[in-house]
């Protein structure tokens, strides 16, 4: 186990903000992680950074979860696969297609790790983490003792889970266990997956065809973290009441909507954004990304007060327009936390 002391969190997180912690700890095998949550008070657990705004220096234990490895835990016509918590998503739905195994084809591209996967029930196009997850395996902070979760013990809701909730900051997850597919039941109704497939002339796509399709959508609107700091969708859909989407759009009728759970309705927060007039703006070294309204982005040398900054300016235009609030889908890391 590697320990870095006062550690540039600008290297191990997306949006690429100016901050340190006071000590930083590579995990990468369970033992390690099992004697580090014995002796370290409270640590904050690190996966990609792909979904953290660090907001001014840390002083807390980080440990950054590097354990690889994906394994057949159970073959079969829906085989159930282990995925060990460092693991980069992306790579993991990689590996499902060279091995023709489907279900997460539409969740290529999402930045993150395995651990992390669990936590906000990642989801795109149509699916959810959470239709293909089986169980996963965690190590107690403080006792070092193991618990399985199986999905209903979860709790998963829209980018939500009890890892968010009652158990927020117990538990670190080391492993995750899937259940996939080999007859594949493709789901290209959600977004623009069957307009991508009709321009390429593909009326029969296979698993392979529909992650080419996200991959080719996701690129063509979010911004590479590489080359402009961000962590993705900064904030989540809101879920309205249907009796609130039905006031709302009376006074804007062309407010889109998709249905949620009965008697909700999700409201996309791109599009209340731009009408909010945010979308290409930017203040000081923080902006609204010129492509796509729901991602924030640092333009260099931005710290993560001036992304918050320009967030809560956001939630206040859409709030004082639509009397929608929104919230934020990035974990917001701040201080002593």
């Amino acid at each position: 186990m590697e320990l870095i002391n006062n550690a540039p969190l600008k290297a191990f997180t997306t949006f690429g903000v100016e901050a340190t912690c006071d000590h930083l700890y590579r995990v990468e095998d369970y033992d390690e992680l099992k004697l580090a949550v014995q002796y370290l008070e409270r640590p904050l657990i690190l996966g990609g950074g792909s979904n953290i705004l660090p907001i001014g220096d840390i002083h807390r234990n980080i440990l950054r979860m590097e354990m690889k490895g994906i394994y057949i835990l159970e073959d079969g016509d829906q085989p159930i696969i282990g995925v060990a918590a460092g693991e980069v998503w992306h790579d993991f739905v990689m590996w499902a297609l060279q091995h023709d195994l489907g279900g997460v084809e539409n969740l290529s591209l999402i930045p993150g790790t395995m651990g992390a996967a669990p936590m906000q029930n990642i989801g795109a196009y149509g699916v959810e983490l959470e239709s293909v997850f089986h169980s996963l395996q965690a190590v107690e902070i403080g006792t070092g003792n193991v618990r399985v979760f199986f999905k209903e013990e979860c709790r998963f809701g829209y980018r939500d889970s009890i890892f968010k909730k009652e158990v927020k900051d117990r538990y670190v997850i080391t492993g995750v266990n899937v259940r996939l597919t080999r007859d594949h039941q493709l789901n290209t109704t959600y977004g623009a997956i069957q307009d991508v497939l009709n321009v390429k002339g593909i009326s029969h796509p296979t698993i392979h065809d529909v992650s080419e399709a996200v991959i080719a959508i996701r690129q063509s609107k979010l911004p590479d973290p590489k080359m402009i700091g961000n962590a993705g969708s900064f904030f989540k859909n809101p879920v309205i009441t249907a009796d609130q989407y039905t006031l709302i759009k009376s006074a804007h009728p062309e407010l889109p909507g998709y249905p949620a759970e009965e008697g909700f309705v999700k409201v996309p927060a791109g599009w209340l954004i731009e009408q909010a007039g945010w979308k290409g703006k930017r203040k000081g070294n923080a902006g609204c990304y010129e492509k796509q309204a729901l991602v924030l982005v640092n333009h260099g040398g931005a710290r993560g007060e001036e992304i918050w900054s320009l967030a809560l300016d956001i939630i206040s235009s859409v709030k004082e327009k639509f009397h929608i609030e929104l919230s934020p889908e990035v974990n917001l890391w701040n201080g002593e936390l």
